[in-house]
């Protein structure tokens, strides 16, 4: 009785027919599969056609691609692998045929679109014309694009890629899906690669039936919608890094303020005051000095935002008022500032390591030794700043430490391991900002231009961070932001009746 039924599925010819028996047609290779493709494809045996391999039954479901790029190969072995029977089409076959999975079938385009009601068209936009004369084929059917404008036929063209292919066939359903999937993603499998498929279409039934497509290969449907998002997904794999582009610019400000000031201060002012060449540390020492500087304000410029929310929340009474947008992008784009203060601190410490391996390090080294023995001093120790190296060196290495543990726990596939609780303690609580090791002094020596030590301008907005926290810990701020956060407001009460049975009176509660 299954072999009838599903042999009446695979001879259906009708998208109705299609999506009514689309339950019981995608869910069993669904099921033959468990742990949604966890595993990589395929064996390497079926990408290299080997003839040996057995054919796929003639009762799973059919899906034609129309294509035979790479993106189509990849596609077809990742519908070869989740129980699809796969008729590729193709300008030449005979030259394309041993690129398949053996169980693909590749013949002409005519044949490969005759019986399928799904169809993926996996050719470039300008290439669309010449399927034009499949229209009266593919009249009915669920056309699936594909496709990726480069930038500039983005900008030239204010129709996607998906609309321009439903406006050549306007008796097809067009679906826009599966293009920001890779083809390494479709080969690796979805755990390799981004999970999630982007679909919109104007018809429902067809976007349903993508879905389930898309869950029995593994992946993660979302629907974005009517085909009129097309250009918006279409637009996604051609940004770059869109969310660390203020970082970014944020990072390298601050680099380029910190370098000037220690250029100032460690190679100007001995050459215009003591008339001393020190150029030459303008590669290494000043870059050096300039690092841990920008790696501790981008470590405070991450926890900033929350002390200047927590504090608006106070002053409103609320928390049901929108911030303001600069402080809404500032907190979106914590992450970010926080992954690019962990890149500074290494780099800090690697340059750091490649500082006794300078030339100048080894003059100075015998410099001090020579200078040592024209003064007859048998020993050059002071306490005071071999303590402190020691200190600064520890505290260094535990400040890297935390901030290297705050940067692995962002990353998705930590942070989707850890609950809530875990996260905030690792988050708020482990990873403090930490002031650097350096000695606030008041000698005029120290102060070169008048202008302070580095380190006396680094430790400035991390203490205000730290005071601010401090006070949000008393308990009178503190009671109050729980309640503002669990839903109170300064001057709003709502009033809830008991029912009436229970009615004892009226009864207000602060929400």
């Amino acid at each position: 009785m299954a072999a009838k039924v599903h042999g009446q599925q695979a001879a259906c010819s009708t998208i109705t027919s299609l999506e009514k028996e689309g339950n019981a047609t995608f869910s069993r290779p669904a099921t033959a599969m468990s742990g949604e493709m966890d595993k990589p494809l395929i064996s390497r045996r079926l990408v290299d056609s080997d003839g040996s391999l057995t054919e796929v039954p003639n009762k799973a479901p059919k899906v034609g691609i129309l294509g035979s790029g790479d993106f189509a190969r990849s596609l077809a072995t990742r519908l070869v692998s989740s129980g699809f029977s796969v008729v590729v089409g193709s300008r030449n076959p005979k030259r394309t045929a041993g690129l398949f999975p053996s169980t693909a079938q590749v013949t002409f385009q005519e044949e490969a679109v005759s019986s399928p009601q799904v169809i993926f068209v996996a050719v470039f936009r300008e290439h669309y014309s010449s399927l034009c004369c499949l229209g009266d084929q593919l009249a009915g059917k669920i056309l699936v694009d594909v496709s990726n404008p480069t930038e500039k036929e983005h900008l030239q063209n204010h129709q996607s890629n998906a609309e321009y292919l439903a406006s050549l066939f306007p008796a097809c359903t067009v679906v826009k899906a599966f293009n920001v999937i890779s083809a390494w993603a479709l080969q690796s499998g979805p755990r390799d690669g981004n999970r999630q498929v982007l679909i919109c279409s104007d018809q429902l039934e067809a976007k349903h039936t993508i879905s389930e497509m898309a869950r029995t290969m593994g992946f993660t449907p979302l629907d974005m919608g009517s085909l009129a998002s097309a250009r918006e997904i279409e637009a996604i794999p051609l940004r770059l890094f869109p969310s660390w582009k203020v970082p970014i610019l944020l990072a390298l400000g601050l680099f380029v303020c910190f370098y000037a000031y220690n250029f100032i201060r460690d190679v100007l002012h001995p050459y215009v005051r003591k008339h001393e060449n020190k150029f030459y540390k303008m590669p290494l020492s000043v870059v050096n000095t300039t690092l841990p500087c920008v790696a501790y304000v981008m470590l405070s410029l991450v926890y900033l935002p929350g002390v200047l929310a927590a504090a608006l929340q106070l002053r409103r009474g609320t928390k049901y008022q929108r911030f303001p947008d600069w402080l809404d992008h500032w907190l979106q784009h914590r992450k970010q500032i926080g992954l690019l203060s962990f890149f500074f601190g290494m780099l800090h410490a690697l340059y750091s390591f490649c500082l006794p391996l300078r030339r100048s390090h080894r003059y100075d080294l015998v410099n001090l030794a020579v200078k040592q023995v024209l003064d007859n001093k048998t020993r050059l120790w002071v306490e005071e700043e071999v303590w402190r190296m020691e200190i600064y060196l520890s505290m260094g290495v535990l400040a890297l430490g935390t901030l290297a543990l705050l940067a692995v726990t962002s990353l998705p596939s930590i942070a989707n391991s850890l609950n809530w609780k875990e996260f905030s303690f690792v988050q708020c609580q482990v990873t403090r900002p930490q002031a650097p090791g350096a000695t606030i002094t008041a000698e005029k020596n120290h102060y070169k231009f008048y202008l302070p030590p580095t380190f006396t301008l680094t430790l400035l907005l991390p203490c205000v961070i730290i005071l601010a926290k401090g006070l949000f810990l008393l308990p009178c701020l503190r009671r109050r932001l729980t309640k503002i956060r669990r839903g109170w407001e300064k001057d709003g009460a709502v009033k809830f009746m008991l029912p009436a049975d229970h009615v004892r009176g009226e009864k207000t509660s602060h929400v």
